[in-house]
Formats: C-alpha cells, structure tokens, sequence
C-alpha cells in the first residue's frame, strides 16, 4: 500500500500545531528544528501551486499576529513559547511554498518562447 503524501501533510501540519501548544508547556531542547522540519514537510507536500496565494496570505496574517503577540510584552509566561514555536512551524511552511512560487514566476513561460 502507497502511502498518500497528502495525507501525511496533513498530519504533519496537525501534528505541529500540536506540538506548538503542548510545548509551551514544557521545555523541550531542540523544539525548534523539529517545527521547523514539520513545516517543511508541510509546505512539499500540503500546498498545491493553485493554493499558494491563499496559503501565503494566510501565513503573512499568522506571523504577523505571532509576532505582534510577541512584542506586546504583556503575555503570560506561557504564551509566549508557544507563539515561538507557532512562529518557527508556519515561518518554514511558508518558505517553502513562497520560494516553490517564485521559481513558478521566474520559470519562462511557452508563450514568451514562441515569441522570440
């Protein structure tokens, strides 16, 4: 049986935000990287190219409200780790489908080369 990336995606999206919340909680070494990988997986295998601009959108807003949340300073101690790791896990989602989306742009078109 094959298994469906989409499907793994998918968890590896739920399972970070999980992990992004629990993990305010407790102080786990090296928390970071591994939120960081799962939005990696996330961004290969979650987003199509017809998602993207939603998916980055959505991304902008989440890092905006995570950073903003931040630098309020009027967070419990325990808000804040979790809004890292938040950060951390969207931040490399976003990377990923941002930079897939810029070398879609950057690709030369069929109707540019017919052209020339």
């Amino acid at each position: 049986m094959k298994p469906n990336l989409k499907i793994i995606g998918y968890w590896s999206f739920i399972g970070g935000l999980i992990v992004a919340v629990l993990a305010g909680f407790v102080e786990v070494p090296a928390l970071l990287l591994v939120l960081f990988i799962l939005g990696l997986i996330v961004g290969f295998l979650n987003i199509t190219e017809k998602e993207s601009t939603p998916f980055l959108v959505a991304v902008i807003v989440l890092l905006l409200v995570g950073i903003s949340g931040l630098q309020l300073g009027k967070l419990t101690a325990i808000t804040v780790p979790i809004l890292k790791n938040f950060i951390a896990f969207v931040a490399a989602a976003g990377l990923v489908v941002a930079l897939k989306q810029v070398i879609v742009l950057a690709k030369p078109s069929k109707v540019k080369l017919e052209r020339e």
